[in-house]
Parts: structure tokens; sequence; C-alpha cells
């Protein structure tokens, strides 16, 4: 048995999300360290023995976490984790487990900043591109916040509405199909989100309002720099100090 492997309790998972949970599981391990970057995953019959599945599932498994840029496979020296930089930091598997293990918050930093650069260009583009369509639909989630400050969740729901509108308008599908994949596993932290209380809110609300009204005016320098001043100042009201 390898050192890495040392410990290790059998998981038994259902049949129907043996590979899926497989590929989880082990992509857990490795983010979270448990597997360090240049050992060697255990063996196939230690593997089946630990998740309760054949050596079909768990060369499948091995696959899907080649694929996604944790593993190499080498013949005659095994499965060996790779370094995280090699990482597909995009694969929905692999960012929920980034973000899930990120303990000082510094891969969230790096997501706040990717997601500021794209939102400030694609409010920028908004602001040039917008119809009269787009600009009710963004007053309308601006409305509906407006109306839901006694009701966190649904102003957060119209928060990310609000924002989608903005991006909906700039007609840059690739950026905003980046920015939803990032920004959806990232409020799946309640260290990404935070927490919402009335002054918070109103903060937001204020800073909503100055992007939007950049957008109407056609302002696009404006828009960008409203957008950006709004995600970094409120990761920064939010961000966890440990």
């Amino acid at each position: 048995m390898t050192g890495d492997a040392a410990g290790r309790r059998p998981r038994r998972v259902r049949a129907a999300k043996l590979g899926t949970t497989v590929v989880e599981q082990l992509v857990d391990d490795i983010v979270k360290g448990a597997l360090r970057p240049g050992s060697t995953l255990p063996p196939e019959p230690e593997l089946c023995e630990e998740f309760g599945v054949s050596r079909t599932v768990i060369r499948e498994s091995v696959k899907v976490i080649q694929e996604k840029g944790l593993v190499r496979i080498e013949h005659g020296r095994g499965t060996q984790v790779t370094d995280p930089r090699q990482w597909n930091l995009l694969d929905d598997v692999v960012l929920t487990a980034v973000i899930t293990h990120d303990e000082n918050a510094t891969f969230l930093d790096e997501l706040v900043e990717v997601r500021t650069a794209l939102e400030a260009d694609m409010a920028a583009a908004a602001a040039g591109a917008r119809t009269r369509e787009d600009e009710e639909r963004i007053g309308a989630e601006l409305a509906v916040m407006r109306a839901n400050l006694a009701s966190p969740p649904d102003f957060a729901a119209a928060d990310v509405r609000f924002h989608d509108m903005i991006m909906a308008a700039s007609r840059n599908r690739l950026s905003r199909a980046i920015v939803n994949s990032i920004h959806d596993k990232a409020r799946t932290s309640m260290r990404y989100h935070g927490e919402y209380n009335e002054a918070v809110m109103r903060q937001t609300l204020d800073e909503h309002q100055a992007i939007s009204d950049a957008i109407a005016s056609g302002d696009q320098e404006a828009a960008a720099a409203a957008m950006r001043t709004h995600i970094i100042d409120s990761w920064t009201r939010r961000r966890p100090s440990r």
C-alpha cells in the first residue's frame, strides 16, 4: 500500500452513481492535498476495495480525472498527480473542489479579479449596444431589488439576474458563459457570498443604480468603471478575514 493510501477506509457508493462519485471523491482528495502533486494514485485493487467498485469503473474514472488535468497516466510509472497549474479550473468538479478548499480565499480573489475584468468589459459593451428591451429588463431587476430590501433571498436572486441582464445586453456570449459558470460555483460558498443586511443591500442598490444609469446614458467608460468599482468594493466588504 502506498503512503498516500495508508489509513484510507472503504467508501461505498450506489451503483447508479459509481463513476461520478469516484471521480468527485478522487478530485476532492487531490485538491485538498490528501493525494499530493507528484505522488502516485493507489493501485487499482486498493481503489476498488476503497470504493467498492470494479476495475472498469476505476479505470474509466481515472481517465476522466486525467481529462480534467489532475493526473497523468504513465505506463510503467503508474498514475501521477499533476501540478495544480495543470488543472482545468473551469471544469465544474474541479472548480467546486478548489473553492471548497480555498481556506485563505486566495482563489476567490483570483475569481473576483477575472469576474471584474469580464463584467466591466460587458458593461461597457452593454452601454454601446443596449436596446430599449435591455434597459427595461435591467430596470425591472433593479426595481425588484428595491422592493425586497426586507427579503435578502429575493434581493440576492434579483442581484444575480441584474448582472445577467447586463451581460446579455453586451451580446458577448462567451464572457457571459464564463462568468455565470464561475460565479454559480462560487456562490455555493458562504465564504464568497457572505451575508446580506440592510446596510449592505442599500449600498449594493446604489452601486447598481450607478451602473444602470451609465448604461442607459450610453457612457461606456462610466459603465465599465461603475461595474468595476461595484464588484471590487462588494468583495472587499464581504471577503473573509481568514
